[in-house]
């Protein structure tokens, strides 16, 4: 099913003359990739299922690979302008496990290995599926919604405007250490991931969830939302783009100027007015990447699957995602409402994913349910009621805030049960089952020792054994 999907948006990219994200992962077995470290955290993920030795010798393949394609580019002049000049070897080493677990490997050490190539595999395939969709995005919606979202931040005082006054104010520090959480999400993801795989050499099986399962069903589904809900988000549609951080930014993006672009130069200085929203042109670059932040999504991600780690990982995970937060709505890249959609986004997603890993049930069901209609509500009503909702934000903004606590709250409660169910035992002790009458003494004729005997045993039957408690 990943293959056809890859294969379906290759040629999907091809029909608007770009290429797909299968070109993009065959061309960096030679070619300079874009992102080094996230082809080294493919490999960590499939060195998993290594052996200490074997992990060491792939590592130090990999870094040998790197160094000898470093000199011969150095030697004939073709060191990379684009990209990262290491990542290869990496790359290599996957495909080279992959041909070991097909050539050398038989039964379950083959399926273990294979696994193991098709989670590093995946997690670059995600990346470069994201990046596809991003293009796409740009090139098929040439309208976007920000005028409707922005309406509707309203209801919630237009955070991004005022933290991203905030992120300005901190200069080049405050911002470079944001973008710094921001742009190396996957490889925190990555991090949180080795702890939860930490076991799977010893015990020779992957555990039935973990984090990057939630992180790549979240990079599938979510770009396909950016096609319904198109929105470039306030630095692009409300500021001067890139161009307001790139006095402070170490690794400013190279795009191309988007004022011509955006309705108005007010992002973060002045607080846009409340319009009736249009639809509005935009170019043909921006990605349309806001609804739902995905940032947001992946973040609290992490967060989930780090409560379960030690402390040091769960603080990691609560740091990592506050940052998030801030670097989104700080950076212009997106409103407040996206951040709801995002958390919203997650926690269904986590929980549908949980439910089928135990087996659907009533309370599964409900939980999915109840997070895609809420979910669907949140961009309905951006759609259509903004202006409703920035003309009364006393009553709009809580409403959002609790619709999507309503989720929170649905999770928790229904993940709790399900890492401590109630046994039966548990249940006797809170429902005691009302003991039977005793036997009705034996009519007359019986003599007293036969009376007594009976009576004895009922009693020794009924209430004197002890039940024996379940589980």
């Amino acid at each position: 099913m990943t293959t056809a999907f890859l294969v379906v948006l290759e040629f999907t990219a091809r029909r608007y003359g770009l290429p797909g994200p299968l070109t993009h992962q065959a061309r960096e077995v030679i070619c300079a990739p874009k992102s080094g470290g996230l082809l080294y955290a493919s490999m960590a993920l499939t060195m998993v299922v290594l052996t200490r030795r074997q992990r060491l010798i792939a590592l130090g393949a990999a870094l040998s690979i790197d160094a000898a394609l470093f000199l011969l580019r150095w030697a004939t002049g073709t060191l990379p302008t684009d990209g990262h000049p290491f990542g290869n070897g990496a790359l290599w080493v996957v495909l080279g496990c992959a041909v070991i677990a097909v050539t050398r490997r038989t039964g379950r050490e083959r399926i273990l290995l294979l696994k193991g190539v098709g989670l590093g595999l995946l997690l670059v395939a995600g990346r470069k599926t994201g990046d596809t969709w991003l293009l796409i995005t740009s090139k098929t919606r040439p309208t976007v919604l920000d005028q409707y979202v922005a309406t509707a931040d309203h209801a919630l005082g237009d955070p991004s405007w005022w933290v991203g006054r905030l992120v300005t104010a901190t200069g080049p520090v405050g911002f470079n250490a944001l973008e710094f959480v921001y742009g190396n999400l996957a490889v925190a993801a990555v991090v949180f991931a080795l702890y939860q795989l930490r076991h799977v050499a010893a015990e020779r099986r992957f555990p039935r969830h973990h984090l990057v399962r939630t992180f790549l069903v979240i990079g599938l589904i979510g770009p396909a939302i950016y096609m319904i809900f198109p929105v470039v988000g306030p630095l692009y549609a409300y500021g001067t783009g890139t161009e307001h951080w790139s006095a402070v930014s170490l690794w400013a993006p190279e795009m191309p100027p988007t004022k011509p672009w955006a309705l108005a130069d007010l992002w973060p200085h002045t607080l846009p007015p409340v319009t009736t929203p249009y639809p509005m042109t935009f170019d043909g670059v921006t990605p349309r990447n806001c609804m739902p932040s995905l940032h947001t999504a992946w973040a609290t991600a992490i967060f989930l699957h780090s409560r379960k780690g030690p402390r040091l990982l769960r603080h990691a995970g609560t740091v990592w995602l506050v940052a998030t937060l801030c670097a989104t709505l700080g950076f212009g890249y997106h409103y407040g409402a996206d951040l709801l959609a995002g958390v919203v986004f997650t926690l269904t997603i986590e929980a549908a994913l949980r439910s089928y890993d135990r087996g659907w049930d009533r309370s599964g069901t409900r939980l999915v349910v109840h997070g895609t209609a809420v979910f669907a509500a949140l961009l309905l009503a951006y759609r259509w009621l903004p202006l409703e909702m920035a003309r009364h934000p006393g009553v709009a903004g809580p409403l959002l805030l609790l619709a999507t606590a309503s989720v929170i709250h649905g999770y928790l409660r229904t993940t709790a049960r399900w890492s401590h169910p109630v046994t039966s035992a548990q249940r006797t002790e809170s429902h005691p089952s009302v003991p039977e009458p005793r036997s009705p003494l034996p009519p007359a004729g019986h003599d007293a020792e036969s009376a007594g005997d009976a009576r004895e045993a009922g009693d020794t039957g009924e209430r004197g054994a002890p039940r024996p408690l379940a589980g």
